[in-house]
């Protein structure tokens, strides 16, 4: 398809000198990230981290829902993680619309009613950070060993500030 065309020439020159290969899929740096799905956000890059060293899980206004639970369960028993950050950020979508907008907006840019879906607006965005983290540091699955934090990163800034 050749609305791809430029994606996969980028690859091949990124395979061309790739030298990365051979991971065994455990987080070297025993991390886990979940954030946002916001292309503004490099989670490695802000944390000081490369390739191979963190789990990294994004979703709309990085919440920790069943999938992102689910994934970092497998990263803590399967994966090596034993640190995991739970990182909103400013200036969010998720975190600046109501739900109804959202729907509203999706609706009409899909040309038919998308109220089926169940997309969150985030209503008080340090709340859901400390409902994500407080889920977390209480599941049965994830031991008492493993450090949980919520953090809020800022877009303009670059900064990243733990609030739990």
């Amino acid at each position: 398809m050749p609305e791809f065309d430029d994606l996969l020439a980028a690859n091949a020159t990124y395979a061309e000198s790739f030298s990365d290969g051979g991971f065994d899929g455990i987080a070297r740096a025993g991390v886990g990230i979940v954030t946002c799905m916001d292309s503004r956000i490099e989670p490695l890059a802000m944390l000081g981290l490369g390739l191979g060293d963190a789990k990294i899980l994004r979703s709309p206004g990085g919440r920790v829902d069943h999938s992102t639970l689910e994934s970092l369960v497998l990263g803590v028993h399967l994966l090596g993680v034993d640190r995991i950050l739970v990182i909103a950020h400013t200036r969010c979508a998720v975190a600046s619309n109501s739900t109804e907008t959202i729907i509203g907006k999706v609706s009409e840019s899909a040309g038919q009613d998308a109220s089926w879906l169940s997309f969150q607006a985030v209503t008080d965005q340090l709340d859901s950070l400390a409902d994500d983290v407080q889920k977390l540091r209480t599941h049965p699955l994830v031991p008492d060993h493993v450090k949980v934090g919520g953090f809020i990163y800022d877009v303009d800034t670059g900064r990243l500030s733990e609030k739990y």
